[in-house]
């Protein structure tokens, strides 16, 4: 494995960097990987970390589900149907601010997602550089447009651009953003959906928390970092939603990995009450285990 320093910030450009403390890569090849912090901004991010030859290998475990749809534990099992079930609850946030048109899943996975919108009257496209991953989707619906590089694509074209859980695994999120706003209509929106380290859950877990998920995610957003990716790139925020089931699944995740995968009955029970208290926490903080960001042109 080619890894590579990060020397530079993308949220600040900042230069300065702190050890906070190592994860294990629970998924895939339990080597461990640091957390830095910038000094400037805060953002964590991960560093040394793959370089762009190395970091597919890190996708192709079977257990890396949002690449394969495939359920092969109880884990899964509920993943899949927690995502499922957010199918129409983020068609419902997007239809409340937007009836229908053109929309863009950039990170799309196997395209549950954009598949679930175009069947819903959108004209769907996705963003996807898995090879594997596009296939699934082609099969499942050839009505839908399937790319491999945001290139490919026109500019001014989109009222709608997601990334579900996507932004933390790009190489420079800074440049994305800036990329995806020419691909956005004058009055679109962008939701950009994260893992929040500010959230109890995180909190509690430390380094054995599942959404630092090494080194697949690059970097660990707070509010102030997406806000400010936002800013540098003339964008207005204009809502932050919570994702609440997350607290609880990445709850579950985080007793396996703290427990060496060891299963008993206590497990969901703790993962349960931290998710509890996690949501719980959050209402008055909005650090809620996942958000999802709103922006459009400023």
């Amino acid at each position: 494995m080619q890894t590579e320093l990060v020397k530079l910030c993308p949220v600040c450009r900042g230069t300065s960097f702190q050890h906070v403390f190592n994860c294990e890569d629970y998924t895939y090849s339990h080597q461990q990987f640091s957390i830095l912090q910038c000094q400037s901004c805060q953002l964590l991010l991960t560093s040394p970390r793959p370089d762009q030859q190395s970091i597919g290998e890190f996708y192709k475990s079977e257990e890396y589900i949002s690449h394969t749809g495939k359920s092969n534990s109880i884990f899964d099992w509920i993943y899949l149907k927690a995502r499922n079930y957010t199918l129409s609850w983020k068609h419902d946030i997007i239809t409340s601010r937007k009836t229908r048109g053109t929309i863009l899943d950039y990170g799309c996975g196997t395209g549950e997602f954009i598949n679930y919108m175009a069947n819903n009257n959108w004209e769907g496209s996705a963003v996807e550089p898995s090879k594997e991953a596009r296939a699934k989707i082609k099969s499942q619906n050839k009505n839908l447009s399937v790319f491999e590089k945001l290139e490919e694509l026109p500019e001014n074209k989109f009222d709608i651009i997601t990334l579900w859980h996507v932004l933390e695994h790009v190489p420079n999120p800074n440049t994305l953003i800036a990329q995806l706003k020419e691909k956005l209509k004058e009055d679109g929106l962008i939701f950009v959906a994260v893992p929040n380290h500010k959230s109890y859950d995180a909190q509690h877990y430390q380094s054995h928390w599942a959404a630092y998920d090494v080194p697949r995610h690059f970097w660990h957003f707070s509010q102030k970092n997406v806000t400010r990716l936002f800013d540098n790139n003339q964008l207005l925020l204009k809502e932050i939603l919570p994702m609440k089931l997350d607290a609880y699944y990445v709850s579950l995740l985080s007793e396996k990995y703290k427990n060496n995968s060891k299963h008993s009955l206590a497990t969901p029970i703790k993962a349960l009450l931290t998710g509890l208290s996690s949501n719980a926490k959050a209402r008055k903080t909005m650090n809620y285990s996942s958000l999802i960001y709103i922006a459009g042109h400023a």
